[in-house]
């Protein structure tokens, strides 16, 4: 998705804005969300102030839920049979990226849409989203634009305490994609509003404190894993969160260490609630309760994202030119689908599928091909800084880049050469303190962010 110049409809003066006509979620998967998220056909002017939807004809193809749809914006006071021109040529490019047996009857019966919103509640149906979830999302939506119009953190202040109740994790996601989307078009003026609402959001909501309560607890539970270092075991793992303080802090340690909360370390939970007494028998099976449920969580949001990152790959593989396939979805490769490319490679030499083989390994190809990934030259960049204000200056200069992507590959680092300083290596121990140190502060500033949700 790049960006476009063009006019503005208010005063008509240069601006830039993602402009995008085919929405095709069987090619990628990612269209749906730059559709529902609004990151895609809104402009704000920096000029004048206006911002809104930019009337512009849409395609929007779904083949896995047989779902061709057509928006042709009214104002444009195009004739129907003018309007063909344009629509054609959209389903006729996704009709012929399909390969041959998936092209079904639902293509040649598009459903035309009278209104952009008619047609974004086909898609959310098709998603099982209810009119009762789609009410509560457009009030979110409704809340979001009277705040970053609001005139002043007062106005902002009043607005959130009458709509406490509908700021959520779904609330901060659809801030962050809207934020996101303003930041891109937008001035200093337009960040430093978004930075001051993103901070109002944090202290003034109950869910934003909640959130800053996680942050606290996740980075006291890093903490105390760290310390252990080596000799972390199962049983001394128990022991630090069993000494948890609160729901806060379990949540954080099966953050930072659910790879340790295997079958052997339930079972040392449970020998322990077999030999206490009564009330901290209750105890103890409380607490197993709810780590278990937080595991169960996070399981089924790793679950979501290889779904998602395995989606997106075999989009790709359907395609006859695989190597321009990859190029031109670049930005779709997060740390998920790299992985889940790996062990689709091992599945094929396996079953001998040399088909597939052959344009796995042309995707690796490319992806090595391409130069360093932008998240990681940005850590790179990190290790540079001189100190931790220097790292907080830069994290806030560069808000686009801190995004899941970004806090994968730092995590993957992290872990890298955590592993390396354990085994002794000497320029990994220097490194180590400040990698963490990095770490820390961009896992605090992406947490203010919101950015990172799993959706489907």
């Amino acid at each position: 998705m790049t960006q476009t110049q063009i006019a503005c409809p208010n005063c008509r003066q240069m601006i830039s804005a993602n402009i995008e006509q085919l929405f095709d979620v069987t090619q990628d998967p990612q269209a749906k969300q730059r559709l529902l998220g609004g990151a895609s056909n809104f402009a704000r002017c920096p000029h004048c102030g206006f911002q809104g939807r930019l009337a512009t004809p849409i395609v929007y193809h779904d083949n896995d839920k047989e779902l061709l749809l057509t928006f042709f914006p009214p104002e444009l006071n195009v004739p129907f049979n003018e309007q063909e021109k344009t629509i054609g040529p959209l389903i006729k490019k996704a009709t012929d990226a399909l390969a041959p047996e998936k092209r079904k009857a639902y293509l040649f019966n598009p459903i035309h849409n009278l209104t952009y919103d008619s047609m974004v509640k086909l898609i959310l149906e098709k998603d099982g989203v209810t009119p009762e979830m789609l009410k509560e999302q457009q009030d979110r939506a409704r809340v979001i634009e009277q705040i970053l119009q609001a005139s002043s953190a007062e106005v902002r202040s009043e607005i959130l305490k009458q709509n406490n109740a509908l700021v959520d994790e779904q609330f901060f996601a659809l801030f962050s994609r809207l934020a996101q989307a303003a930041l891109q078009s937008g001035t200093e003026a337009v960040a430093a509003q978004v930075t001051a609402i993103q901070q109002q959001l944090l202290e003034e909501t109950d869910f934003g404190r909640e959130l800053q309560e996680s942050l606290k607890e996740l980075e006291i539970a890093q903490k105390s894993l760290q310390e252990v270092g080596q000799n972390l075991t199962r049983e001394k793992l128990l022991e630090l969160v069993l000494a948890s303080p609160n729901d806060a802090r379990l949540r954080g340690y099966v953050s930072v260490a659910r790879g340790g909360m295997d079958y052997q370390f339930f079972q040392l939970l449970t020998e322990k609630i077999d030999k206490a007494s009564n009330d901290e028998k209750v105890k103890l099976e409380s607490t197993r309760e709810k780590l278990l449920d937080f595991v169960s969580e996070m399981d089924k949001q790793l679950e979501a994202r290889q779904k998602q990152a395995l989606e997106f790959i075999e989009a790709l593989l359907v395609q006859d030119d695989i190597v321009k396939a990859v190029r031109d979805n670049l930005d779709g490769f997060t740390q998920d689908a790299v992985d889940l490319i790996n062990s689709l490679l091992r599945q094929a030499s396996e079953n001998n599928d040399y088909t597939r083989l052959g344009k796995l390994q042309k995707m690796v190809e490319v992806l090595r091909e391409v130069s360093t990934p932008p998240e990681v030259a940005f850590v790179e960049q990190l290790l540079d800084a001189p100190d931790d204000a220097a790292v907080e200056n830069m994290l806030e200069a560069n808000k686009a880049m801190v995004n899941d992507q970004f806090m994968q590959a730092l995590i993957g680092l992290v872990g890298q050469v955590d592993q390396a300083a354990e085994q002794g290596n000497p320029e990994a121990k220097a490194l180590s303190e400040k990698i963490n140190a990095i770490y820390k502060s961009a896992l605090k500033f992406s947490m203010k962010q919101n950015l990172e949700v799993p959706q489907s």
